[in-house]
C-alpha cells in the first residue's frame, strides 16, 4: 500500500521514507506506531507564507523506517487525529528537536495531548553545548551534514518536490540515536532529572488563542520617537496592513515591512506623488495599495495619538530601587561563576527574569525562595540554599568607585 521513495543528496547521505497520503494508511500506521518504544517526530508548517498558518507535514521515524504524513493530501490537519493516541501514550517515547513549536501547532490544529517527551535541543542546552541546532548536533554526533536548502520552503504547496521530501525526512533520521547519546551524557552529569522536568513542563504548556495585538505598532523600531501625529499614522497603517494580510492570507511582513510602515508614518505624505518618493514604496505597492495607504495616512493625520497605554510605555518591568538592583547584580555574579563551573549558558541555568524575581522576593530562607514561581523546580532544589546565601551576602551599598 505504501510506496517508498528514495533520494540521495550526497554520496554519504541517504534519506529513505514512506509517504502517507490517505486516512486508511495513517490509521494503519498509527496502530503500528503504538507498538514502538520510541519514535522521532518533526513538523513542517507554512507560517512564513500564510497569515492563517497550519501543519502541512508530519515526519515520524522508527528505528528502521521514516514516514512523511501529508495532512493536506487528506483534507487538512484535523485528519491527523489517528496520531492522537500515539502522542498521548506514556509507553511511547516521542523524540523532538526544539519541540515547543511542534507541540504548539499540533495542540492548536489537532487538540493533541502529549506524554513521554524527549527534546534533543533542551538536552543540548542543559549539557552546555556551544551549538544546539539540529544540524550542529548531527554533525557533532554523526559527522553528517543535513540538507539545508529547503529551510524557507512553502510547505503548503502541492505537489511537494523530492528535494523538500528528502529535507523533511532528514530531520528525523538521526533523532532516536541522538536522544540515546544525549541521555547518557545527561546521566553522567547528573542532569537527567532536570531534563525530564523540562520535558514534562513542555507537555503541560498551554497557549492562548492567537489574538491580534492592536498595540503591536508600538513594537516597531523607532515608534516611540515619532510625534503624536506620526504615531497616529503608524497605527492606521499597522491596522490596514493586518486587514490586508487577513484578506489575502499572507504574513503581514509580506504585505508591507515594518521599515516601510515607519518611513510612511515619519513622512506623513500628503499626495500619491509624495508617497511614491518614500523609501520602500514600490510601484507594485502603489498599484495594489496606494489608495488605501493614503486613506490610512489621512485618517491618522486627522487626530493625533493620545497618551501611550501604560502597557506600552515601557517594557513591563517594575522600576527597581537601589537595593533590588544590588541583589540582581550579586545574583548575576553568583550565576556567572556557577554557570562556568557547570559549563552551561547562564541564561539556560537561570534567566534574568528569574533572577529579578528572586531579587524582588529577597528570600532569607529556602521557603521564601520556593514561593518564586518564575524558578524552575530543579534549579530551586539543586541550588536554592546557594541562591539564598548569595542574596543575603549582597553588600548593603555600592562599593566606592576607584580614583
Amino acid at each position: 500500500m505504501w510506496r517508498a521513495l528514495w533520494a540521495r543528496r550526497t554520496e554519504e547521505f541517504l534519506a529513505d521514507y514512506v509517504r502517507i497520503e490517505q486516512r486508511q494508511e495513517l490509521e494503519e500506521l498509527a496502530r503500528a506506531l503504538l507498538q514502538e518504544p520510541v519514535l522521532a517526530f518533526d513538523t513542517e508548517a507554512d507560517s512564513f507564507y500564510h497569515y492563517f498558518d497550519k501543519t502541512c507535514l508530519v515526519q515520524v521515524a522508527t528505528r528502521k523506517q521514516s514516514y512523511l504524513i501529508d495532512p493536506l493530501a487528506m483534507g487538512g490537519p484535523a485528519e491527523l487525529a489517528p496520531l492522537g493516541p500515539v502522542m498521548a501514550s506514556p509507553d511511547v517515547r516521542k523524540v523532538f528537536h526544539a519541540a515547543e513549536y511542534d507541540i504548539y501547532v499540533l495542540k492548536r490544529d489537532c487538540g493533541f495531548e502529549f506524554a513521554n517527551l524527549f527534546d534533543t535541543m533542551i538536552s543540548a542546552q542543559l549539557l552546555g553545548y556551544p551549538a544546539i541546532g539540529l544540524s550542529a548536533l548531527v554533525e557533532r554526533h554523526f559527522q553528517k551534514t543535513l540538507p539545508k536548502d529547503e529551510q524557507r520552503s512553502d510547505w503548503s504547496t502541492r505537489p511537494l518536490s523530492e528535494t523538500q521530501l528528502d529535507y523533511a525526512a532528514a530531520d528525523v533520521k538521526f533523532l532516536i540515536r541522538m536522544a540515546e547519546r544525549l541521555e547518557r551524557e545527561l546521566k553522567r552529569k547528573k542532569r537527567l532529572d532536570w531534563a525530564h522536568e523540562e520535558f514534562a513542563a513542555l507537555t503541560r504548556r498551554a497557549w492562548p488563542d492567537r489574538e491580534f495585538d492592536k498595540l503591536g505598532y508600538m513594537k516597531i523600531k523607532g515608534a516611540r520617537k515619532l510625534d503624536p501625529t506620526q504615531l497616529s499614522v503608524l497605527r492606521e497603517l499597522y491596522l490596514l496592513r493586518d486587514k490586508r494580510a487577513r484578506e489575502i492570507d499572507r504574513p503581514p511582513f509580506k504585505v508591507l515591512g515594518n521599515r516601510t510602515l515607519f518611513e510612511i508614518a515619519g513622512n506623513v505624505p500628503d499626495s500619491p506623488e509624495a508617497l511614491r518618493r518614500i523609501k520602500g514604496v514600490t510601484d507594485l505597492i502603489l498599484r495594489r495599495m496606494g489608495r488605501e495607504l493614503m486613506g490610512a495616512v489621512e485618517r491618522g493625520a486627522r487626530k493625533a495619538h493620545g497618551p501611550l497605554p501604560k502597557s506600552t510605555a515601557g517594557n513591563g518591568r517594575r522600576r527597581m530601587d537601589r537595593r533590588t538592583e544590588r541583589r540582581v547584580g550579586q545574583l548575576k555574579r553568583w550565576r556567572t561563576k556557577l554557570a562556568g563551573e557547570l559549563e552551561m549558558d547562564p541564561g539556560v541555568l537561570c534567566p534574568n527574569s528569574a533572577l529579578e524575581a528572586i531579587a524582588w522576593r529577597n528570600p532569607s530562607a529556602l521557603e521564601d525562595l520556593l514561593e518564586v514561581t518564575e524558578l524552575k523546580g530543579w534549579f530551586a532544589r539543586e541550588f536554592g540554599p546557594e541562591v539564598v546565601q548569595a542574596v543575603m551576602a549582597t553588600p548593603p551599598e555600592d562599593p566606592p568607585s576607584r580614583g
